[in-house]
């Protein structure tokens, strides 16, 4: 018990339990598709997760704040950084359809909600009945109007004094540039109106025009719409310099080279949030789709929840500063201790996270098509104690870890009728997951950074990779642990992804596990983890002194926790002597001991 009290306690308690998070609610740092544009401030989210498991924040709160935490806590900068849960939706940001990618944004949150919080598969009634579940097509779109008011934003972070001494200096800055900003914006402007006017005509008119309505007095639709147009269209940090030629061109490339010498008196940009809140308190109708089809809406539906579960009508009250209410009505039903799925699906991820499969083995679908829990009774009995614990998500940990049946070695005879061990009469041996893996390969040698929090770290890629990213210039961040590794869905880091990090596109609620000859030669060719293995027996030189025998022992007790038998010991003893004490390292971090929890 008091391991386990001291490993809760742990800083790296959240960062080992934000992972699992991360899957279910399909966070990543880049909008994935073709582009795959890198978003910069992601990464606080990440931030927010770790910050919560660490401080036992109640599950039930958890839930509220990333579902509605602009209207429940709006002088709360975690609460705006927990919305970011809405936003880690892939999205095609040139996209010229923009009815049809506003309602791929509203499926992939109502899919992902009730994926994460109720374990279901809502998405199957996007276009009927879902076919086994009581779920009606009409329930489907009750939930989506909870969202219907999507308005994704920036919300700044920075206090007051933070504020004021960017506003000085930016002042200072842009008095220094006036004249120079000032010619530099004639030179731009023919060319920038040119590639408005372009970007302008790719949209049909019904969109294009729209940004000529103002602001005030479009449509809560329109505004969402517009909003998406002028993203396209108004783009600050688009570089026409392209289209330049000649004297223009030279003029401009001159005055850009004298605005960098003023860049040591422009602040860097103030911290703000990934988040979402509502356009207004009115927000757009929701309609039935036919079929699913954006282009054949059916009757209006206002929101509600799964009639199955709860027919009441919904109470909803726009809040004071000028939001819908929608999203607080949900995050307060879906976290009540009445609701009947949501304790069960949390229980059943965290019993999945300690035995590698949950008592039900689909935890994001607890529904008729998913598996059937081995445990029925135990997994209600966890859930209603859950509830009546405060929600506290350590406490759940500690319950499990210390019942016998999580304490069962792996080794213990199988039941004759229970092969595949679905009756937990054992434990079963469990492969390291991809980022454990790599932050195991980085502690044996010695490597492992302690540092916490901060932006994402791009490590060096393999050049016959025929990939690129911008690399941390600190060589040492390369060393941090994996979930501060950045998560590009259309570009991860080759080791993680040979372990089966999933590609964030979707909600992940179960992670495959191969077994694939890249993994194996990844391990054993790569030339980050032969670096590895140098480090390791240097460390293990460091610590053993020369004697082969210690440096052997050292070794063994780094990679596996325990020492060599005799025979082992023996042959390691020889293995040295003919090829080095690296290859000896190398080699045991490739054997299944070193893979595989036991």
């Amino acid at each position: 018990e008091r391991l386990v009290d001291r490993l809760l306690a742990s800083p790296r308690y959240g960062e080992r339990q934000a992972q699992w998070w991360f899957d279910v609610v399909r966070y990543a740092e880049s909008d994935g598709f073709k582009a795959d544009d890198f978003r910069p401030q992601a990464w606080r989210y990440r931030e927010y997760v770790i910050r919560s498991f660490n401080a036992d924040k109640p599950y039930d709160q958890f839930i509220r704040e990333q579902l509605a935490g602009d209207e429940l806590a709006p002088e709360d900068p975690d609460a705006w950084i927990a919305t970011g849960f809405l936003r880690h939706y892939p999205v095609e940001n040139n996209a010229v359809n923009l009815e049809q990618r506003r309602q791929e944004i509203l499926n992939d949150i109502t899919d992902t909600t009730g994926a994460a919080f109720l374990g279901i598969t809502l998405g199957c009634a996007r276009c009927h009945d879902h076919k086994a579940d009581p779920i009606r097509q009409t329930d489907y779109y009750r939930m989506q109007a909870f969202f219907a008011g999507w308005w994704p934003i920036e919300h700044p972070l920075a206090r007051q004094e933070e504020r004021q001494a960017v506003e000085k200096a930016t002042q200072a800055w842009e008095a220094a540039t006036a004249e120079l900003r000032r010619r530099m914006a004639e030179l731009e402007a023919p060319f920038r109106k040119a590639a408005e006017r372009k970007e302008r005509q790719r949209f049909i008119a019904e969109y294009a025009n729209l940004i000529d309505v103002p602001f005030e007095q479009r449509t809560p639709w329109q505004k969402q719409i517009a909003r998406m147009v002028e993203e396209q269209v108004y783009n600050p940090q688009r570089d026409v310099s392209g289209s330049m030629k000649g004297t223009v061109k030279e003029q401009w490339n001159a005055m850009k080279k004298q605005m960098a010498e003023y860049d040591r008196l422009r602040p860097p940009p103030l911290p703000s949030a990934m988040a979402c809140t509502d356009v207004g308190a009115i927000v757009p109708e929701t309609r039935r789709l036919h079929r699913g089809d954006w282009r054949n809406p059916d009757a209006v539906v206002e929101p509600g929840f799964l009639s199955a579960i709860d027919e009441r009508p919904v109470v909803i009250r726009p809040t004071s500063r000028g939001t819908s209410g929608r999203r607080t009505a949900l995050a307060n039903w879906i976290a009540s201790p009445d609701n009947p799925l949501t304790a069960r699906v949390l229980v059943n991820r965290v019993w999945q996270a300690h035995f590698g499969r949950g008592i039900v083995g689909t935890p994001n679908d607890l529904g008729a098509m998913g598996d059937r829990p081995t445990h029925p009774e135990l997994l209600d009995w966890l859930a209603a104690d859950f509830v009546a614990q405060g929600w506290k998500i350590k406490y759940l940990h500690r319950l499990i870890v210390t019942s016998r049946t999580y304490q069962q070695r792996a080794d213990a005879p199988s039941h004759e009728d229970d092969a595949e061990n679905v009756l937990w009469g054992r434990m079963n041996r469990r492969r390291l997951d991809a980022e454990a893996l790599r932050d195991s390969l980085l502690a044996v040698a010695g490597c492992l950074s302690a540092k916490m929090g901060g932006p994402s770290v791009f490590p060096e890629l393999p050049p016959e990779l025929g990939a690129s990213w911008p690399v941390t210039s600190d060589a040492q961040e390369h060393h941090r642990r994996s979930v501060y590794v950045v998560v590009k869905r259309n570009l991860r880091l080759p080791l993680l992804s040979a372990f089966d990090a999933p590609e964030a596109a979707e909600s992940c609620g179960r992670r495959f596990v191969t077994t694939t000859a890249p993994q194996a030669l990844t391990l054993l060719n790569d030339r980050w983890v032969l670096t590895l293995a140098e480090r390791f027996a240097d460390r293990v030189r460091r610590e053993a002194g020369s004697e082969i025998h210690a440096q052997i022992d050292r070794a063994c007790r780094l990679a596996w926790g325990r020492s060599p038998d005799a025979e082992e010991l023996d042959r390691m003893a020889e293995f040295v002597r003919r090829q080095g004490l690296s290859d000896l390292c190398h080699v045991l971090m490739n054997v299944n001991e070193f893979m595989y929890l036991d």
